[in-house]
């Protein structure tokens, strides 16, 4: 995505010149930390010979290469002669095994009909790595025979590969495209690691666009990690989620858990969407016309979790009552709920949702503003920061006008390694006080754990504003630690010390 935020002038003259009390200018040489968007043991020299800077400098520092791994030898190296004097582990000597016809005592024909492969295997390896082929090839029901043959035909044949490459050699190959498959593997062959692999490969993967369909596997698995992990992006992005395309691939008990939640931060008109999209795909799924009728149908008791009640009348009107998924009392009900002063009984909850609570985190003790303080012109404030989990942030607090009550136009965003994750343009009213004003993203933004990020935004507006002073590194808001460092996107002046961007407004 292409950055809102201008690059950095080459004219330094026009920027703000005074400085808070904690100050440390540049032409006093510091070790700072790394100005990066990953925490890296490299740092970079920067220099800045403008009047004022908080950009941190440092020295290069040498960073050997981690040593290389030599690859496992495969099935071909068996075709040599005397190949066993060419291998000197164990591991080695299984990975020579992994999948190669040579001794074996088990074939498996993995994969449902017109998509079977035929996998060569060893029943000591997989005996002694899975108590499932323990009892399969060795227990009191085995085939008593020489080779046996085993046919599953619920498992594909490249996650059967990848659980069966893991008790041969220890590796863990996961990819997006099998991992679900992997971890039912992993599953019903009883190998646990390989499905924590699988569960945390999934979770360092998780976003709006796929939260809602891992939730529905987590349940099918029993994982309540990842159940949890789910939850916490759904709630946060609710509105992203529910239009994902992976939304209309969940069971319907996971529907029903979505729609009966508390926390979600969502309107309940997208709630209504969202359930009409999943019961056109449910139609298909079925081999149903995709008419009205019908999604009522396949909908069922699910339809009395949206709260039609604390939607506006408007909404009301424009979406749910022309949809044909109601019935005509119901709509004749709901219509009386708004217009009339007693209301009929209604089999929809009339509370509105919880949501969830937002955080904000201060990075300044104080504010102040002077005769020259704080100039804008297009210029850039910007900041890095990092937290300690995951969170999702929902926007930034920003100082107004010093002087009276003054609208600014904002140009917002948040990048991690240079790429802009979430940008939004938007305005703001102060009132001519010192107080924090909050601009929002369109939708909360995921902010994964120990990494940087940078927040970014140019002001247009009245000339002075208040800015922040004694400015903190590092500070404990909740449950999530924050740690900030100087941007050199920043070339309005702003960093640890003292600037804009007061607030980080976020969910957790």
């Amino acid at each position: 995505m292409k950055s809102c935020i201008p690059a950095k002038d080459k004219e330094e003259d026009e920027m703000n010149q005074e400085v808070p009390q904690n100050f440390i200018p540049s032409i006093q040489p510091r070790s700072g930390v790394p100005n990066s968007s990953q925490p890296s043991s490299t740092r970079q020299t920067q220099v800045d010979s403008s009047p004022i800077s908080w950009q941190p400098t440092s020295g290069p520092r040498r960073v050997s290469p981690p040593p290389t791994v030599p690859p496992l030898p495969s099935s071909k190296v068996s075709e040599q002669h005397n190949w066993q004097a060419s291998v000197h582990t164990v591991r080695e000597r299984n990975a020579v095994m992994f999948n190669n016809s040579l001794m074996a005592d088990v074939f498996f024909t993995v994969g449902a009909p017109g998509h079977q492969r035929r996998i060569p295997s060893h029943k000591y390896v997989l005996a002694s790595g899975s108590s499932v082929f323990y009892a399969m090839l060795y227990g009191g029901l085995a085939e008593e025979c020489k080779v046996m043959e085993i046919n599953i035909p619920d498992v594909e044949p490249a996650a059967f590969l990848n659980m069966l490459r893991y008790l041969y050699c220890d590796e863990i190959w996961v990819e997006a495209d099998t991992v679900l498959a992997t971890l039912y593997a992993a599953k019903k062959y009883i190998v646990p690691q390989l499905a924590k692999a699988c569960v945390c490969y999934l979770e360092t993967s998780l976003s709006a666009k796929n939260a809602c369909v891992l939730l529905s596997q987590g349940r099918l698995f029993e994982e309540v990690e990842l159940m949890q992990r789910c939850w916490e992006v759904i709630d946060a992005q609710a509105e992203e989620s529910l239009r994902s395309e992976g939304f209309t691939e969940i069971d319907k008990k996971t529907l029903e858990t979505i729609l009966s939640r508390e926390t979600l931060n969502t309107r309940e008109l997208s709630l209504f969407e969202a359930a009409c999209r999943w019961a056109v795909a449910e139609c298909c799924r079925q081999d149903l016309e995709p008419s009205a009728e019908n999604q009522r149908k396949v909908l069922g008791d699910c339809l009395h979790l949206v709260r039609f009640p604390v939607m506006s009348l408007e909404e009301f009107a424009n979406s749910p009552a022309q949809s044909g998924v109601l019935s005509l009392r119901e709509c004749h009900d709901l219509f009386l709920h708004f217009t009339a002063r007693q209301s009929p009984k209604l089999p929809f909850p009339k509370v509105t949702r919880k949501g969830l609570s937002q955080f904000r985190v201060q990075r300044f003790q104080s504010s102040a503003y002077r005769s020259n303080q704080w100039r804008y012109r297009g210029r850039c404030d910007s900041i890095q920061f990092s937290v300690d989990r995951r969170i999702f942030i929902a926007g930034f607090g920003l100082y107004g006008s010093s002087n009276a009550a003054s609208e600014y136009k904002v140009k917002m965003e948040l990048k991690r390694s240079g790429y802009v994750e979430g940008h939004c343009m938007t305005s703001f009213l102060s009132d001519g006080s010192s107080n924090t004003f909050p601009v929002f993203f369109e939708s909360p933004v995921q902010i994964e754990a120990e990494t940087f990020y940078t927040a970014s935004v140019v002001l247009d507006g009245k000339e002075l504003s208040y800015f922040g002073q004694e400015g903190v590194a590092e500070i404990q808001c909740g449950k999530v630690t924050f740690q900030f460092q100087c941007s050199s996107d920043s070339t309005n002046g702003t960093g640890v010390q003292g600037g804009q961007i007061p607030e980080l407004i976020f969910y957790c």
